[in-house]
This record gives C-alpha cells, sequence and structure tokens, in this order.
C-alpha cells in the first residue's frame, strides 16, 4: 500500500510512477536475476567439492542437475506466472512475490550444506527467474508500448549483459580470495537495491486511478499520429477486421486465449527466434571456457575474461539495435542479424592451439559474433507484441482490458530458457563427436534456417510472396 498524501495521492507519484524509474527498476530486477545467475554458476563444481564434499569424478553430473533444477523450473513457472499475473489488478505484487523467491535462493545457496537443499535453491532461482522475465517485460510493454519496445528492450538488454559479464570474473575471484560468503554477500547487497526500486514502483495504469497524467502521453500521441499508419514495424494502416476472433471458442481457449494468438506463424516464428537467440548464448557460454583451455590452455579466470569481446559490443549496439527494429521493422532486423552470424560462426573454425596471434584471431571472431547478437536481441519479443496487441485491439471482450501480455512473455520466457537447456546439450555433443568447428558450422546452419523463416514470415511476407489482388 502506497504512503498516502494529505490529497490522498501517494508520496513521490510523479517519480514513482515515471516512464524512466519503471523501465530502470525492471532492468535492475533483469540484472539482479543475470548477475546472481553468472555468479553461482561458475563456483558450483566447488562449492561442491569444497563445502559438500562430492567426489571429483561426480562434480559434473551434480553441477548439471544443479542446471537443470534452473532451467526447468524457469519452462514450469513461466505460463503460471504469466496468467496469474493478467488477472490481478496490477502487477506490482507478484514481481516482489519473484523477488522473494531469489532472496531464499540465495540464502539456500549460500548456507546449503547438502545436494537437496542447493536443488532447491536452484529451483527458488529458476522461479524468481520466470518471474521477473514475465512480469518484467509485460511491465516493459504496459509503460511504453509496442512502437517504442524495440529501442527499449535494445537499451535493457545492454544493461543487463554487463551483469552477465562480470559476475562469472567477479564471482571467480572473490571466492578464490575470501570464499562463498563474500561472493553471496555482494549479491545480497544487489537484492537490497532491486528490492526498493520494486517496492516503491507505481505502474502507470495505478498512477491513473489518482488522476496523474503520463507526463510522456502527449509526445508519445505526437508520434502516434506520425507513425500510426505508415510505422515500420506495421508496415502499412492495421485493418483490425483481419485480427478478429470468432466468439465461439473452447473454454480452455478462454481460460488461456494466448493459445490462440499462437495460430498466429508470426508469432510462432518470433518464439523461435527466441529459441535460438537463447541457443547461440548458450553455445557460446558452454563451449568458450573448454575451447580456451584446450587451445590456449586458459584457466577459468581467463577464460571468463574471454568473454569480454563476446558481450561488449552486445552492450554497445544493444540500443543502436533496437532503435533500428522500431525505424526499420523487425524483418530487416531479424534476417540482417541470423544472416550475418553465420560469417563469424564458420570463421571460428580457423583459431587453433598456439600463442598471441591465435588468441587474437578468436577474441576477434567472438566480437563480430557479438554484433550479431545484438541485432537479434529485440526482434522476437517485439513482433511478438505487436501480434498480441493487434489480436487485443480487436478483441477487447475476449482478452479483456489488461489483455494476455503477461501470458505472452511467459510463454517467451518458455522458449529462451528451453535454448538455454538445449544450447549446452547439444553444443557439448557436438564438440565431443564432431569438434568445435564443425559444431560451429552445424549452429551457423541454424542461423541459415531461421534467417529464411525470418524473412518469410516476421512483419509480415515479403513483397515478392504477397498475393497479388487482379484487377
Amino acid at each position: 500500500m502506497p504512503l498516502i498524501t494529505g490529497s490522498g495521492k501517494p508520496y513521490g507519484l510523479r517519480w514513482r510512477s515515471n516512464t524512466f524509474f519503471i523501465i530502470s527498476t525492471v532492468a535492475i530486477g533483469l540484472f539482479t536475476d543475470l548477475f546472481l545467475y553468472g555468479l553461482v554458476v561458475p563456483i558450483l563444481p566447488f562449492i561442491l567439492q569444497d563445502r559438500i564434499g562430492v567426489p571429483h569424478n561426480e562434480v559434473q553430473t551434480y553441477t548439471s542437475v544443479l542446471l537443470a533444477c534452473y532451467a526447468g523450473a524457469s519452462v514450469i513457472f513461466s505460463l503460471p506466472a504469466g496468467i496469474i499475473a493478467d488477472k490481478l489488478p496490477a502487477r506490482q505484487l507478484p514481481f516482489l512475490v519473484g523477488l522473494v523467491a531469489l532472496l531464499a535462493s540465495t540464502v539456500l545457496l549460500s548456507f546449503g550444506q547438502t545436494i537437496a537443499v542447493l536443488a532447491v535453491a536452484r529451483i527458488l532461482q529458476g522461479m524468481s527467474a520466470a518471474v521477473v522475465w514475465t512480469i518484467g517485460m509485460a511491465l516493459v510493454m504496459d509503460t511504453v508500448g509496442s512502437d517504442k519496445l524495440g529501442i527499449t528492450i535494445g537499451s535493457i538488454f545492454s544493461f543487463i549483459s554487463v551483469g552477465e559479464l562480470v559476475s562469472p570474473i567477479l564471482g571467480g575471484i572473490v571466492y578464490e580470495k575470501a570464499g562463498s560468503n563474500a561472493v553471496f554477500g555482494m549479491g545480497f547487497g544487489l537484492l537490497v537495491v532491486d528490492f526498493l526500486m520494486r517496492l516503491v514502483l507505481i505502474e502507470k495504469k495505478v498512477a491513473a486511478r489518482y488522476g496523474k497524467e503520463d507526463d510522456d502521453q502527449q509526445e508519445e500521441e505526437e508520434d502516434d499520429e506520425e507513425a500510426d499508419e505508415e510505422s515500420p514495424l506495421m508496415g502499412k494502416k492495421v485493418n483490425l477486421e483481419e485480427w478478429r476472433i470468432k466468439k465461439e471458442q473452447p473454454k480452455w481457449v478462454k481460460l488461456f486465449p494466448i493459445v490462440f494468438c499462437l495460430k498466429n506463424p508470426r508469432l510462432l516464428t518470433a518464439q523461435v527466434v527466441a529459441f535460438t537467440q537463447a541457443t547461440i548464448i548458450a553455445v557460446f557460454d558452454a563451449t568458450i571456457p573448454t575451447e580456451a583451455q584446450d587451445l590456449f590452455g586458459f584457466n577459468s579466470l581467463k577464460a571468463g575474461i574471454l568473454f569480454a569481446p563476446l558481450v561488449l559490443p552486445y552492450l554497445l549496439l544493444g540500443p543502436l539495435a533496437g532503435r533500428g527494429v522500431d525505424k526499420f521493422g523487425v524483418k530487416f532486423a531479424a534476417v540482417g542479424g541470423f544472416g550475418y552470424l553465420i560469417i563469424p560462426l564458420l570463421l571460428l573454425r580457423i583459431p587453433h592451439e598456439g600463442g598471441k596471434s591465435e588468441i587474437i584471431k578468436f577474441s576477434a571472431f567472438l566480437a563480430l559474433s557479438g554484433l550479431g547478437l545484438a541485432f537479434i536481441s529485440a526482434p522476437s519479443l517485439v513482433e511478438a507484441s505487436y501480434v498480441v496487441e493487434n489480436y487485443h485491439k480487436a478483441n477487447k471482450d475476449f482478452f479483456g482490458e489488461q489483455g494476455p501480455y503477461a501470458q505472452l512473455y511467459a510463454i517467451n520466457s518458455i522458449f529462451f530458457c528451453l535454448g538455454l537447456t538445449v544450447g549446452p546439450l547439444v553444443s557439448g555433443t557436438l564438440r565431443d563427436q564432431i569438434g568445435y568447428g564443425n559444431m560451429s558450422a552445424v549452429i551457423a546452419g541454424m542461423c541459415f534456417l531461421v534467417s529464411v523463416l525470418s524473412l518469410i514470415y516476421l512483419g509480415g511476407p515479403p513483397c515478392f510472396l504477397r498475393k497479388r489482388t487482379r484487377r
């Protein structure tokens, strides 16, 4: 319950419901999730050995099980989190509950003395991830709408990639110098900041109940007047009749209306893009350390630093790539991004055992890959949001006033987490069976297929595939 002033309005209503503050709160939430994930993963094998006494030959097995607990929980709890969030009048409560799960997870990881306790901790961490990504993305959509979603997502992903970059390095250094308590101490400090921001946040629709007009509303309306009919995302003026849903639908469809939307090939392709994006990220996460060790004899710290060339282009170019999606549409970014990634993935076949020159080659090709990752970060969410937004506008009675956006981002989270799960398994098997270079070529082939699918379906069919009407 927000503190109320004498005028009947919550204290700090203006800044607490400000667009920048809401987006910053979501970004901090996602940053915390990724930071704690990256902080824990590199030290899990050492926790298993040093604290619990797991034999060395069983460490890899238990590490894989604990990673699977996280990914599995994220997949299982994403859709329930989305359904609950869409039923509630505001998203703040489930957003806070997700943080409570993350706090409990961090406590258990910090002090747990058995495999079972660590497994529960990883499940809670996966639950929190499901909530923060599902509710967080729905909050972003509620706040900025679809027209500015590309640049917003690009900016958020650039910021949170810092957590992904520095947390493994920090985790390894701090664990080695001061132990696991110091590692989790950093996590607790970040959780306090995250909790306070989520607690004071006031959503736009809640602020509207107190008569506060959105500071950005007039500017957005002016932008909408200019962009509504000919925005690149839409391609042409939207005919809502094309998005009408027949009223006669089974009860289960009415309970889970997002299921109907999944019949749309554009939305399905957007989920394939999310799955592939996550798979590529997971492939790099799973194979860079082992390949660096085999080729260059790197230890865990040097292997962690090797992620910098991959993530830095993502960090610097994310907002620019997101703006490109808003300006030129999702087709351009997805087709170009996945098509471009084929090149550095094939080039990663070149580096071999050696010294400084081979390390430079490997780092350069990772940097080129990071550039491609920047361009494929926004298309999935932007396209999915646009499709569901049109269904919602055309069928308010079917979807309700709030719409199924949290359910949508739950589905997106499921596909993304599946990619994070499949990526390490597939890449590890391929690397063992056919080598790192050939594994990269297989991933390049997957990028080609997704680039073709994006050309055909994302943003609607290209001009040469559209049906021509006879005069």
